[in-house]
């Protein structure tokens, strides 16, 4: 046996969540669905020997199981990216500012340094722009003190380049301390290294106030052109998006609304003939009207807070945990 046997709650993971009553957002104008676009901007800021890496960058490329070049670089893979800032990037934001569209961009910190006319671009668009690490690279085996100040790093380079500090944290592949290194910096709102649930929830392990999460998706995201078996047309994207949406609308039209993420890449979707997929979901998403409310992560992380704050909010953590186990 082992000393966490029966435990729904153990090491920071709940596998019971809100269980059969979750809460009931009344999202504005009794939408029902909350309906956030992500857009990944990482190119610049993947694994490169350019970069000061070992290796090269592997992963989320036409190359579907390319392997990593040990000092070496991979120029295939480099020009894949380049392809995502060059012509991807500005693809997305004339589809979504023509529609006027927002979105949510999990920006990497180093990519951004390197296309300030982007980064202009995503201000001038009125986009949330969310911090994705300073590196767009995998932090598990990461020491404490580096993931720190890369964390810091990114808060810097925004506040340079976009004008303002994020209040958006995804790391994308963080390691156990990476919620602990967000809350201690102290100026997220929220952060989205999760994929738990369909409604942002409270973390209560770190400081001495809740931790929001808004969970994101592997799902609903692009990336599944890049994976065997995965999407393979601009169709299947967009019909595997409608039939979530259409589905979660009929749940929220019952009584139980939720948030939908739909996760994107500049250098994946990006391309035409997946773009044209993805508009076509757009138009869909757009045609419910106020039942489908578009937003950005910030938005939703200010209504949570605003309107599904823990009770006993400013009593220490483990009293408002039992608070919340008594209702």
């Amino acid at each position: 046996s082992h000393e966490n046997d029966g435990k729904s709650k153990y090491g920071g993971r709940d596998c019971a969540g809100y269980g059969k009553t979750p809460p009931k957002p009344v999202w504005p104008k009794k939408a029902k669905v909350a309906l956030n676009f992500v857009i990944n901007y990482e190119e610049g800021g993947e694994k490169c020997l350019l970069h000061g890496d070992s290796e090269s960058e592997k992963l989320l490329t036409e190359i579907v199981g390319a392997d990593a070049y040990e000092n070496e670089r991979h120029m295939n893979i480099e020009s894949l990216y380049e392809y995502g800032s060059r012509a991807g990037f500005w693809r997305l934001h004339r589809m979504f500012t023509t529609r006027k569209v927002p979105a949510t961009v999990f920006a990497v910190g180093m990519a951004l340094e390197r296309n300030p006319q982007a980064c202009k671009a995503m201000v001038e668009a009125g986009w949330e722009v969310a911090s994705h690490g300073y590196r767009w690279i995998d932090y598990q085996n990461v020491e404490e003190a580096m993931e720190r100040e890369h964390i810091q790093r990114t808060v810097e380079i925004h506040q340079h380049l976009i004008g303002k500090r994020p209040v958006g944290i995804y790391q994308g592949k963080p390691n156990e301390n990476t919620r602990k290194l967000i809350v201690e910096e102290g100026g997220f709102l929220y952060d989205s290294d999760s994929y738990s649930d369909d409604l942002p929830y409270w973390n209560f392990e770190y400081g001495k106030k809740p931790h929001l999460i808004i969970p994101y998706t592997l799902s609903e995201n692009d990336m599944r052109f890049c994976i065997p078996n995965g999407f393979s047309t601009g169709q299947d994207f967009c019909q595997y998006l409608k039939d979530t949406l259409k589905f979660l609308v009929e749940e929220g039209r019952a009584g139980h609304p939720k948030m939908m993420t739909v996760g994107l890449h500049c250098r994946v979707v990006g391309r035409p003939g997946r773009a044209a997929g993805l508009q076509q979901f757009i138009e869909f998403a757009k045609s419910y009207g106020k039942d489908v409310w578009i937003c950005t992560r910030e938005e939703i992380a200010e209504h949570w807070h605003e309107n599904h704050s823990p009770r006993g909010l400013g009593v220490s953590t483990s009293s408002l945990e039992d608070n919340l186990n008594k209702e």
